[in-house]
């Protein structure tokens, strides 16, 4: 770093402690999972026929009113790729590209990897509202890169986690170089141009790099951290602004890709209501407005480490288990109780596979990170004696 971006992050000044967690985050991702739950259960049920409907008939003659809003709380996703932007700016910040690599394996794959299984049992067990995969389908599900080989995944809800996926393989390119605001500022402003090419363009394969629909979410929340972390300033605000109108356009789209599943025409203004809100919730986390920096509460940590494991889980699982009740109980009990099974789930996920997988998948990958960075680059000469197996610590010292 030279000197003058030194100084110039120092007149910056960042405002305080700004890597510790925000415990309002973890909070507003439960609600951005309940949004989600909510409209796949009340708002969608699972189609708009009989046949492929969790209800048995579309969710709108079911719930009327209910539906009437659950079919706009898709937009949970949209703050999800929000306070992802903004969360992944702040974990990665001071981190080489290994750590980030690590940690973001860590934090998604073992819940996944549960979550596949169990919503193949499931299917295979009720195949009522969509039949399993076969087997090498799941086995590629199990990679997390299914949209890639063009195989549907286990769960039409792990469609976001491609989209993640793609965020953090674009971002890793900052982490490499090293995370600083002027890093940040030019990648964001970066990412904004291709995307809006691509879409000009109409280049499919490119879009599948730069994900111009969704990436004006990520975009915003990599400025609020920004902002958060150093203070708001006219340029940060420019990026905001610019990635809103992307996200309202996005909004405008998916609602009427939502209502044509549906065979509904509803309004598409609530949608863009529901992601400018996301926008304002997202901003006064960042700036603090409304003693927002107090919360502090400690239950909102519990919440957060729900939201995965529930996103993962509730739709096909939930879809038969409100299949399988149908005949027990009527529509908005069937809900409530579905709902706080998916959440004890989630619970149990993490309790009993994220916690105590974590630790052990952190170690083997430390153990093999610095079995690579120990290990010579260049090959040994031909006749070279090469020291006994898994020790890097000899390999490094023969070879110098």
């Amino acid at each position: 770093m030279t000197a003058s971006t030194r100084s110039g992050q120092a007149a910056l000044g960042p405002r305080g402690a700004r890597g510790r967690r925000i415990a309002l985050l973890d909070g507003l991702r439960l609600v951005a999972a309940l949004m989600v739950v909510f409209h796949h259960y009340v708002g969608y049920g699972g189609g708009n026929t009989a046949s492929d409907s969790a209800w048995g008939r579309p969710a709108n003659t079911v719930f009327h009113g209910g539906a009437a809003v659950g079919i706009y709380l898709w937009t949970g996703i949209c703050l999800f790729f929000l306070i992802s932007g903004f969360v992944i700016c702040m974990s990665s910040w001071g981190r080489g590209l290994a750590d980030f690599a690590k940690s973001r394996f860590i934090r998604l794959y073992p819940a996944y990897w549960f979550a596949v299984f169990a919503t193949t049992a499931v299917l295979m067990c009720w195949p009522l509202v969509r039949r399993p995969l076969g087997v090498f389908d799941v086995l590629a599900n199990l990679t997390m890169l299914q949209t890639a080989f063009h195989v549907d995944g286990v769960d039409a809800a792990y469609w976001t986690l491609w989209t993640e996926m793609q965020f953090y393989l674009l971002f890793a390119i900052v982490v490499w170089k090293g995370v600083t605001y002027r890093r940040v500022v030019i990648f964001c402003s970066l990412w904004t141009v291709a995307s809006l090419l691509t879409d000009y363009i109409q280049v499919t394969p490119l879009d599948e790099i730069v994900v111009s629909s969704t990436s004006s979410f990520f975009i915003a929340g990599l400025a609020f951290y920004l902002m958060h972390r150093f203070r708001p300033n006219l340029l940060l605000w420019g990026i905001v602004g610019i990635s809103w109108i992307l996200s309202t356009r996005y909004a405008l789209n998916h609602q009427r890709d939502v209502s044509a599943v549906l065979g509904l025409d509803v309004p598409l203004w609530p949608a863009v209501l529901l992601v400018t809100l996301a926008y304002l919730v997202l901003a006064a986390v960042a700036l603090g407005w409304g003693g927002t920096g107090r919360i502090r509460w400690r239950w909102l940590t519990v919440a957060g480490a729900l939201t995965y494991p529930l996103y993962l889980l509730h739709e096909a699982i939930g879809w038969t288990a409100i299949r399988l009740l149908r005949p027990h109980l009527s529509p908005w009990p069937s809900v409530a109780l579905v709902t706080a099974s998916m959440l004890v789930a989630a619970w149990l996920v993490h309790r009993f596979v994220e916690r105590p997988l974590a630790p052990r998948l952190k170690d083997g990958m430390t153990r093999a990170i610095r079995d690579f960075r120990a290990t010579p680059a260049a090959a040994a000469p031909v006749g070279t004696t090469l020291p006994a197996q898994g020790d890097p610590a000899q390999e490094s010292v023969a070879a110098g």
